[in-house]
């Protein structure tokens, strides 16, 4: 082999290792143009990439349905849950204003957050495995064992339950990392509870037997939760990749908290519009579990994430869902002879197996579920 080769063979190797350090790494390192690995195809490459410099044009820019949830147990309660079904049903979105979650739990987090991704690489890396079923695990791109192209994020992702049985498994850097992850996991799975509840009477699900209500509950009570912390720093050529490629998720509800710097797009109408962030809110998306639950009344839609080139972004998703070993399925009391059941029983196990064995972008998981 000429020298040459035996250096571009070289290069390329380094680079091939360099992927699965994670962009943050590639972002430090001084890279000046967009490595093969995170070009995404032309029809797949976003349209309106954010540069830093000019925002996303207004007419792609969407302003979601607002739920005010200290209205939920007050005089508007029915106007509330009316809105509430209005967003999950023809949105699959909405932004949840006066949730009760204390301003300093939410900026201690998202500044915890950014302090562990600003520790060494060599600290990182102990969190960093393929292994999905670890109860913490540090990563790039969306699946990188399976990926043919990365996405332009970081992550830590952290099992939430039982926190007894997880919580020592979780970094012990930064030194308040814990606490202030423990304050913030607690306070979601909180809030989810409180919107479930919601959300099944606005379904019609709910009866007037306390007892029933409260069994229904309880499995939601022991349910799943599944903490994501993503970072996504200045990418050198926004326009030729994406921080997370079209994707739904899996789980029942999503509680997505986001910093001032815009990036995630939802589709709406066939087109990629971006979500305009409000500062302390979340914004909550239905997951395709509560799609199923709802036998498709509910919307489980296609988002993705864009990336710029000044300006680093952190966002903190906490995915809930029933326990693990749950199946789910659509509720018997919304099928009948006029809306017959619309998809198969299911449960995360099959979901894990889907990720493990494809390239896992857009809606594909939930299509292989529908029956029709």
């Amino acid at each position: 082999m000429s020298p040459a080769l035996a250096k571009s063979a070289e290069n390329l190797k380094n680079e091939t290792e360099d992927y699965h350090k994670g962009v943050k790494y590639l972002h430090e390192s001084g890279i000046q143009r967009v490595p093969k690995k995170y070009i995404f195809p032309i029809s797949e490459r976003p349209k309106n990439a954010i540069n830093g410099k000019q925002q996303a044009r207004k007419e792609h820019n969407l302003k979601l349905p607002i739920i005010d949830f200290a209205q939920i147990h007050g005089p508007n309660r029915a106007q509330v849950l009316d809105s509430l079904s209005y967003a999950c049903e023809n949105y699959g979105f909405f932004q949840l204003v006066n949730h009760g979650i204390p301003d300093e739990v939410i900026r201690s987090m998202v500044d915890v957050g950014g302090r562990f991704f600003d520790l060494p690489l060599v600290e990182r890396e102990k969190y960093m495995t393929t292994d999905m079923t670890t109860p913490v695990r540090c990563g790039t791109s969306f699946n990188q064992t399976k990926d043919g192209v990365f996405c332009w994020r970081d992550f830590l992702k952290l099992v939430c339950d039982p926190l007894p049985d997880v919580l020592p498994h979780w970094p012990s850097s930064p030194s308040d990392f814990r606490e202030k992850a423990v304050a913030y996991s607690k306070e979601t799975k909180f809030l989810f509870l409180k919107l479930v509840e919601a959300i099944l009477e606005s379904l019609g699900i709910t009866t007037k037997n306390k007892t029933q209500n409260n069994e229904m509950l309880k499995e939601f009570e022991d349910g799943s939760q599944l903490m994501a912390v993503n970072f996504y720093p200045p990418c050198p050529d926004p326009d030729l990749t994406l921080g997370m490629p079209p994707h739904s998720d899996y789980g029942f509800l999503t509680l997505l908290l986001q910093d001032e710097v815009e990036g995630l797009q939802v589709k709406c109408n066939g087109d990629w519009v971006t979500v305009q962030p409000i500062p302390g809110a979340f914004v909550v998306n239905v997951g395709d579990h509560l799609e199923i639950f709802s036998n498709g009344k509910y919307k489980s839609v296609l988002h993705r994430v864009l990336v710029n080139s000044l300006k680093s972004r952190i966002s903190v998703a906490s995915l809930h869902s029933l326990p693990f070993n749950s199946i789910v399925r659509p509720s018997p009391k919304l099928i009948s002879e006029t809306n017959p059941k619309r998809y198969k029983d299911t449960n995360f196990a099959a979901f894990l197996e889907y990720i493990k064995s494809c390239d896992s972008i857009n809606k594909s998981f939930l299509e292989t579920r529908k029956l029709t």
